[in-house]
């Protein structure tokens, strides 16, 4: 590829690239974008020149005139013209810098080529033609020389001349000249505001110090600049003097103030834009005095000092002064400049170099604008006390502390490009081609003014250090030595403060503009160029670093008052900082560890622990967050002090050692202060200023509890202290402390009552008659029993009672004597009867605590009966616990159970305290179920029967729970098992006494009636035992099956679908054998017979027939009343031959043939698939019979072939659908039974047609040219051709149109002398051919013509001709197609006509459209004729409104079978329903009597009135359907002539319709072969509901009532609907192929526009049964009728 551009570049020529200097000009050059351009242009271009005046003159043509010594008319004075609106005629700009040299004329025309000095600022070499945005043609003189530009021909050429001045002249231009005459006259720029731009202009000029401004020869302004020494101030330390890159370097700092004075006159503030002012109060204040560095930085020398009051708006009468009157005003500002090293690599200078066509400077400076804070505020109050509206010429140097975007960047002059800080910046950058902004797109120019940027930052930095540094030595120089730096006078704090929140503003970085990364960059470099972080700034204490420093928290500043924080004032006026502070983590909020340093520097008082406790608590309601703080650090740096200092109460606390406190709010309040308290208590004082609440919530202390601080009381080391709080020695403090427990005890929790009784348990603690006792020594007054008792008895005398008797008695104290005791001294000495035992315990048993009561029940102290029977102890001596005995009753003593021994002196009764109390024990009213059913097990009889008896009279009082599954293997139920009485479990006893029969135990005849219910047992067996015995045991012979599965019948619905699936399967039933015993099969292997043993099918299943009720059982099973077709299928393909063999020859083989194919829809795609590759097809061989003549096979009769029968698979068996190709080869292959129901079924199978296998080669003669015989056999086929395609019974249609056969190019008849045709057939290893004459074939190649040849040689076959012609004109012709064609083309058109074709009709219009297409005088005869013979459109007659006609020759055309209409399935367009698939069934006597629409002899319209009721009658004429069984027959239409294709066939089909349901009013039918009609329901419920809220919407549309609607649904067929006597069927399968994921999505209108027009369709039946023109009218004129309530319908 490089070497062919190379040899096509040789062998090229040049061409030079022009330029359109003026478009370029002026297109480009001079349309740069910011304000004052060409002066900002001239200026740089002076600068670099070294110039240090400059004058700009603006001169009118007057003046000019008057200059060059033209007279002027009128020579009087005049008044001084208003600025704003005065025109000049040219703009004069001169400075008095370095002449022109020769190397700057020559650069000054050429575009583009820039100062390469790289001391200058000019790079790109086109500032000067900014000119041309106002001049056509600049002129220029320098040192002696001109050059003026022009337009050559005033064309866009732009050329220059150039010349020498008069030699006496040349001193005169020592000065520079730029002349720029003004296309047209016009105002100059705003002077005010022009000289508010040259002031910021000259700011940064590193010559330039004095600029001039003048209307013709009045000077308006004057600026002059003078600098005053530097002071050098170093780099500060801790910055980075180097940026990353290490390509600047600083290498100084300095400081230096520059003065700007301005002259100008009065006349321009008038011209300038006003300022917004702001309302001032009028209040005289005196000017401020020097107190700063720049002290004189705004001093006013002319106009009053003294400030004015200013009102809004300014007064409209002001004082009258001379315009020409000079104000004089000046401004100091501090210039920061650092002095910058450049190292560039040789790369990037060299890109530079090619971009600024100069080499880039090692050597530059960096300068900043900084106002400080007494300077602002006195320059803030000189523009406000400003006399005029304009404001102050100096505004554009004021420090922008708002981020309002004045604070440029200068790169001499100032550009567009804001600093984003609040000063200007100068720099080398290198601009934009516009010089607006600096250029950071450029790659290497951005790495050069990236790195500026860096200083730009780094020099802010250093400013603000410096700033800073004077703050600090102001704030540190005021600190008294010694003290804290926070002792500094208030009034000194503030306004320190304040500066440093100017600085801090000041160099607050906002968002530049255009280009927000400059401000980004500076950002970066001001923070990044400091080492670690540092950053002075003010806080509280003074200036300090930032690390040092914390955000204010009001929080904490009661207990840390050392921090240094943020101000306030600094925090509110300086958030940008702050916010950019925080998030580059220099400053932070206050730290846990800021907290644990301030509290260990030193302990609180009470005050500052106070308020240290609440700062922690409302942390700690902060959550979550509190739980990474670690508490314990805090509490265990934190001390406090308590009491006077220096007094003995001072006392030193720390706070990890407190654990609790006092809780004013609670019962625990009542702690007594003047008693010991524990050391871990939280001094009151303290907790009182804080709610418990909090105390408890934010700190690991509990309130002091009743139950500690009797702990605490308790111990042995507060008791030693003194004796009057020592609980065992002083009954005085004793009682106290127990009055206290009684005043908390009702609210106590049980715990602390436990833990209360622990401590006081052992302690003698309780004053007595006896002394200081321990609780369990002491006895209340009440137990009396024994008189040595030591009774309580308090000091004050008190009445024991209440919340008091409580608390002893919980410690301990007695109210009786010991059970144990009792049981000593009274029982063992058999003293006492249980009886009188009994009545003791219920006397004292309110005394009873739950130990004695546990102890009580477990004591073996009460004697049992003895036995009835045996008059003996049957358990032996001894005494029985309560619970192992059982209530004295007779019913109980019946069952043997052990019984109480009451004893005969008390008559026992149940509802006795005493009974009441034993049954608390645990003494038993009744025997526990389990041992209930065991006594119902007894072998003793009587126990059996009387504990069966108790069971069934107790169950629902006693027994509730009784649950059989407990009990499942214990054997107590009477039951009956062959005859024979046993007991049973509940679990193998039934109470359906049918049970028995299958074996199982039934209940005992005896039971009471309600005993199997209460008793729960089950009236069947479970269906899983039933599958278990009929898998193990199955009935052994018929009688017994006949009894087993009528019993089971019963109980079908109770059996799982998995269960009747095994059922299915298992071989339960018994088939008798040959010998006396059976065989057992599956149901699923037998069949219902009767008389179908005798049949065919008997010979390959078992039939079987137990009676009508056993039969059920089986049929759920899976036995069926006959074979399907996949089972016959199924036994077809185990055993062909067999099967063969059982039907006894072909006719029964091929009639189950016949039915396999029929319902080959119903078999399985496994088993279609095993058929396909089985030999089960029958086929046959044509084998001729031998005898002793030798015949041709073309010369055989039926009679001379022997058949051969084999089974073959699918693929062995030809189909034979050519008879002149079987006749010639059907010796050699076996064919398909001749059925179309068999063939097809085995194609479907796989047997080729003898067509397909088939190839015909023909081999004509010589073409006869210009034969008449082809002529005519065309002419002849054209012209009875769409008699046989009227004729022809195929239901698909034509391969080709009629139409299209008429073009003399697609049909083509050709004639040859003779014509051979070689016939040849491959099949399987079967290779025959046969060559014969034939005198017609056909023949087409793709989709091209149709050539028809023909012999000359012989008399056409019209068979042959017709055999031909099918092949192209169906797809599967058919031998009675070839026959009737045949009959057609070769029997006279009267012997046709005869035979009943409708030969002149077809023909007359078949001849009318020939001519039309060639004669248009035809065609318009044509027309006409059918508009005469077919009903208009819109009827020209009326119709009578009550017509009365017999049987009218339009009724007797009317036919009277179905009338459907196909449209191929999958049409989606709405308006396409004029071609669906509708049927139409009325029956003629029920067809409503509606006439034709006639013609209107005098030309007039039918009334649409007579329309409309015609329609309201079909309307009227729908019905519903009331039968449940639709039967239908396939019936032929008449065939009705197509306008398009000659003719078309419009038969169709409706089969039988079963019912199967309804929906709301609408009823469902469906076709029986559709699978699983019983779940159509079901399965479909969700779609029909959808359709049905279709159709009640349109039947509104309509009027129609709901219930005239019905839904049937098909298998396959292209029906959509029909009308069958008034009744209208849907078809749900087109609907939910066409609309329902539509309407199922929200979509409605597709479904009810093509709905719509289906029952419009519909309903035009009911007046016109076929479908032709009439009926076309009715159906439009009742679409049109309703046309807007579909469209209310649609918008709805």
């Amino acid at each position: 590829m490089v070497a062919g551009r190379d040899t096509l570049w040789a062998t090229g020529r040049d061409e030079s690239v022009e330029v359109n200097q003026r478009a370029l000009i002026d297109k480009v050059l001079a349309r740069y974008s910011g304000e004052f351009t060409v002066f900002r242009e001239l200026l740089q271009n002076s600068d670099d020149a070294q110039a240090t005046a400059v004058e700009i003159r603006f001169e009118t043509r007057t003046f000019l005139d008057k200059r060059n010594g033209k007279k002027l008319l009128d020579e009087a004075p005049q008044s001084l013209p208003d600025l704003k609106t005065a025109f000049v005629h040219q703009w004069t700009f001169k400075n008095n810098g370095i002449v022109f040299r020769d190397e700057d004329w020559n650069r000054l025309k050429k575009i583009a080529e820039g100062n390469p000095d790289e001391e200058k600022i000019g790079a790109f070499g086109v500032g000067f033609y900014s000119l041309f945005s106002v001049t056509e043609e600049p002129f220029v003189t320098s040192g002696g020389q001109w050059m003026g530009f022009y337009w050559k021909d005033k064309k866009d050429q732009l050329f220059a001349r150039r010349g020498q001045l008069p030699g006496d002249e040349e001193s005169t231009y020592s000065w520079t000249t730029f002349e720029m005459g003004l296309r047209e006259d016009a105002p100059i720029p705003v002077p005010f505001d022009f000289t508010r731009f040259l002031a910021s202009s000259i700011t940064f000029m590193a010559h330039l110090s004095e600029v001039s401004l003048y209307f013709d020869d009045k000077r308006l302004t004057r600026l002059t600049k003078s600098s005053s020494v530097p002071k050098e101030l170093g780099v500060p330390k801790g910055l980075l003097n180097s940026s990353r890159s290490g390509v600047v370097n600083v290498q100084s700092i300095r400081c230096t103030p520059l003065h700007i004075k301005a002259e100008v006159m009065k006349w321009v503030y008038s011209s300038g834009s006003e300022k917004k002012q702001k309302l001032v109060p009028s209040k005289i204040s005196k000017p401020a005095g020097a107190s700063g560095f720049f002290s004189s930085l705004f001093t006013s020398f002319g106009g009053n000092t003294t400030p004015q009051r200013l009102t809004m708006p300014l007064p409209v009468v002001e004082k009258v002064e001379d315009p020409l009157t000079v104000n004089q005003t000046s401004v100091l500002l501090s210039i920061f400049s650092a002095d910058i090293h450049i190292r560039l690599n040789k790369k990037v200078a060299a890109e530079l170099h090619r971009s600024t066509k100069k080499n880039p400077p090692n050597k530059l400076k960096y300068e900043l604008i900084y106002t400080a804070k007494d300077e602002y505020d006195a320059s803030k109050k000189e523009d406000e006390h400003q006399p005029y509206a304009t404001g102050s010429i100096f505004q554009g140097l004021r420090a922008d502390l708002d981020g309002a975007g004045s604070a440029r960047i200068f790169i001499g002059h100032a550009t567009g490009q804001t600093t984003g800080l609040g000063g200007h910046m100068s720099a080398r950058f290198i601009p934009t081609v516009e010089r607006e902004s600096i250029d950071l797109m450029d790659r290497n120019v951005a790495i050069w003014n990236k790195e500026l940027l860096y200083v730009g930052g780094f020099l802010a930095r250093a400013a603000y250090e410096v700033e800073l540094a004077n703050v600090k030595n102001l704030w540190e120089g005021a600190t008294p030595p010694g003290s804290s730096q926070a002792t500094v006078d208030e009034e000194l704090q503030t306004w320190l403060r304040s500066r440093s929140l100017h600085a801090l503003k000041f160099f607050t970085f906002h968002p530049s503009t255009p280009s927000a990364d400059v401000s980004s960059l500076l950002e970066a470099a001001f923070f990044s160029c400091a080492k670690d972080g540092h950053f002075p700034l003010i806080s509280t204490t003074g200036v300090r670093n930032v690390s040092d420093i914390r955000l204010p928290d009001p929080a904490l500043g009661g207990f840390l008052k050392q921090l240094p924080v943020l101000p306030d004032e600094i925090l509110a006026n300086a958030p940008e900082m702050v916010a950019a502070l925080q998030s580059r983590g220099l400053i932070k909020a206050i730290t846990f560890d800021d907290v644990l340093e301030q509290l260990g520097s030193g302990p609180l008082n009470e005050d500052e622990t106070i308020a240290c406790l609440k700062w922690w608590i409302g942390l700690s309601k902060q959550g979550a967050e509190v739980k990474h703080v670690p508490r314990t650090k805090l509490l265990g740096t934190t001390v406090l002090t308590i009491g006077a200092p220096g007094s003995d109460d001072e006392r030193t606390i720390p706070l990890d050692s407190i654990r609790t406190f006092i809780n004013p709010r609670t019962i625990n309040s009542i702690i007594p202060l003047d008693g010991p308290l524990p050391n871990h208590l939280l001094p009151v004082s303290i907790s009182k200023s804080l709610t418990p609440d909090d105390l408890g919530s934010s700190f690991p202390w509990t309130e002091l509890t009743i139950s500690e601080w009797i702990g605490h009381i308790c111990s042995p080391a507060v008791r030693r202290v003194d004796i009057r709080h020592d609980l065992t020695a002083s009954a005085i403090w004793a009682e106290r402390v127990l009055v206290i427990i009684a005043r908390a005890w009702p609210t106590m929790p049980g715990e602390a009552k436990g833990e209360i009784y622990m401590q006081l348990q052992h302690l003698t603690c309780i004053p007595t008659s006896g002394g200081m006792k321990t609780p369990d020594q002491a006895y209340f007054l009440q137990a009396n029993i024994f008189n040595d008792l030591p009774v309580v008895t308090l000091p004050s005398g008190i009445v024991i009672k209440g919340a008091l008797e409580r608390v002893l008695q919980a410690l301990g104290v007695r109210k009786h004597v010991e059970l144990q005791l009792v049981f000593n001294r009274m029982i063992k000495t058999n003293e006492w009867t249980v009886a009188d035992l009994a009545k003791y315990l219920v006397s004292v048993q309110s005394t009873l605590t739950a130990e004695e009561w546990g102890r009580l029940k477990m004591t073996s102290a009460f004697s049992k009966e003895t036995d009835l029977k045996n008059q003996v102890d049957s358990a032996g001596p001894g005494r029985f616990q309560a619970q192992q005995l059982y209530e004295p009753l007779d019913i109980l003593r019946r069952l043997g159970l052990p019984i109480l021994d009451w004893g005969k002196q008390t008559k026992w009764r149940g509802t006795s305290d005493e009974a009441k109390f034993l049954f608390e024990l645990g003494l038993l009213r009744f025997p526990p179920l389990p041992i209930l059913i065991n006594l119902c097990t007894s072998a003793d009889s009587e126990i059996q029967i009387t504990a069966f008896k108790y069971l069934l009279d107790n169950i629902d009082s006693h027994y509730k729970n009784y649950d059989p599954s407990l009990f499942a293997d214990v054997a107590f139920i009477p039951a009956v098992k062959d005859a024979k009485p046993c007991l049973g479990t509940p679990k193998n006893v039934f109470y359906n006494p049918e049970w028995s029969n299958l074996g199982f135990l039934v209940t005992h005849p005896t039971l009471q009636p309600g005993a199997p219910l209460k008793l729960k047992i089950r009236q069947h067996p479970p269906t899983s035992e039933l599958v278990t015995l009929l898998q193990k045991t199955p009935p052994k012979d018929e009688i017994e099956a006949q009894t087993w599965f009528g019993i089971l019948a019963g109980r079908i619905h109770e059996f799982t679908p998995q269960e009747l699936h095994q059922l299915s399967h298992l071989p339960i039933v018994p088939i008798p054998g040959e010998n006396i015993s059976s065989r057992f099969l599956p149901p699923v292997q037998c069949y219902f017979g009767g008389d179908a043993k005798d049949k065919f099918h008997s010979k390959l299943f078992v039939f079987v027939n137990f009676g009508r009720a056993a039969n059920g059982f089986l049929s759920a099973c899976g036995t069926k009343s006959e074979p399907s077709v996949e089972e016959v299928a199924l036994i077809l393909l185990e055993d062909p031959h067999k099967f063969y063999a059982s039907a006894e020859g072909p006719s029964q083989f091929l009639a189950e043939l016949r039915n396999i194919a029929v319902n080959s829809r119903l078999i399985s795609s496994g088993t279609m698939g095993k058929m396909k590759k089985a030999a089960i097809l029958l086929g046959s061989r044509r084998k001729p019979r031998k005898t002793e003549e030798k015949q041709e096979i073309d010369s055989y009769d039926d009679e001379d072939w022997d058949l051969q029968y084999d089974l073959l698979k699918p693929e062995q068996i030809i189909i034979a659908d050519d008879t002149h190709a079987h006749q010639a080869f059907g010796d050699s292959f076996f064919t398909a039974p001749p059925e179309d129901i068999l063939e097809a079924f085995y194609a479907q199978l796989g047997s080729k047609r003898l067509s397909a296998l088939l190839k015909e080669d023909y081999s004509p003669t010589a073409e006869i040219r210009h034969s008449k015989a082809a002529e005519d056999t065309r002419a002849l086929i054209l012209e009875r051709l769409p008699l046989f395609l009227h004729e022809h019974n195929h239901a698909t249609r034509t391969r080709v149109s009629y139409t299209w056969l008429t073009s003399k190019v697609n049909f083509v008849v050709t004639t040859y002398g003779k014509i051979s045709v070689t016939k040849s057939l491959n099949f399987g290893e079967l290779r025959l051919s046969q060559k014969q004459d034939a005198s017609a074939v056909a023949q087409r190649t793709g989709y091209g013509p149709i050539h028809l040849w023909i012999a000359g040689n012989s008399q056409i076959d019209m068979y042959e001709v017709a055999t031909s012609l099918n092949k192209y004109l169906f797809d599967t012709p058919k031998v009675n197609d070839a026959l009737l064609f045949m009959t057609i083309l070769s029997t006279d058109l009267k012997a046709l006509k005869r035979r009943g074709y409708n030969v002149d009709r077809i023909l007359r219009q078949q001849k009318v459209e020939r001519q039309a297409a060639d004669d248009p005088v035809s065609k318009a005869k044509l027309e006409t004729v059918d508009l005469l013979t077919r009903p208009p459109l819109i009827p020209t007659s009326p119709i009578p409104p009550t017509p009365k006609i017999g049987k009218s020759e339009y009724e007797e055309s009317i036919p009277k079978n179905p009338t459907p209409h196909k449209s191929p399935l999958g049409s989606r367009n709405p308006l396409s329903l004029f071609k669906r698939n509708n049927a139409s069934t009325n029956s003629t006597n029920e067809k409503l009597q509606i006439p034709p629409v006639p013609k209107s002899p005098g030309g007039k319209a039918t009334p649409l009135s007579n329309i409309s009721s015609n329609i309201d009658m079909a309307i009227k004429a729908c019905r519903p359907e009331s039968g449940n069984l639709l039967r239908n027959r396939e019936e032929m239409r008449q065939v009705k002539e197509s306008l398009n294709e000659g003719y078309c066939d419009i038969s169709g089909r409706v089969g039988d319709l079963h019912k199967i349901g309804e929906m709301g009013k609408v009823k469902v039918y469906l076709s029986p072969d559709f699978p699983e009609p019983q779940s159509f329901m079901t399965t479909k419920r969700d779609t029909i509901a959808r359709f049905v809220h279709l159709l009640v919407l349109l039947a509104r549309v309509y009027d129609l009532p709901l219930a005239n609607l019905h839904i049937f649904n098909d298998v396959d067929g292209n029906l959509i609907a029909f009308n069958r006597n008034g009744s209208i069927f849907l078809n749900l399968r087109y609907y939910e192929e066409w609309h329902d994921a539509e309407v199922f999505a929200g979509h409605f209108n597709t479904a009810y526009i093509s709905w719509y027009f289906t029952l419009a369709h519909e309903i035009a039946h009911n007046l016109v049964e076929p479908h032709n023109s009439e009926h076309e009218f009715y159906f439009s004129a009742i679409c049109e009728k309703h046309l807007m309530e579909l469209g209310q319908l649609l918008s709805g």
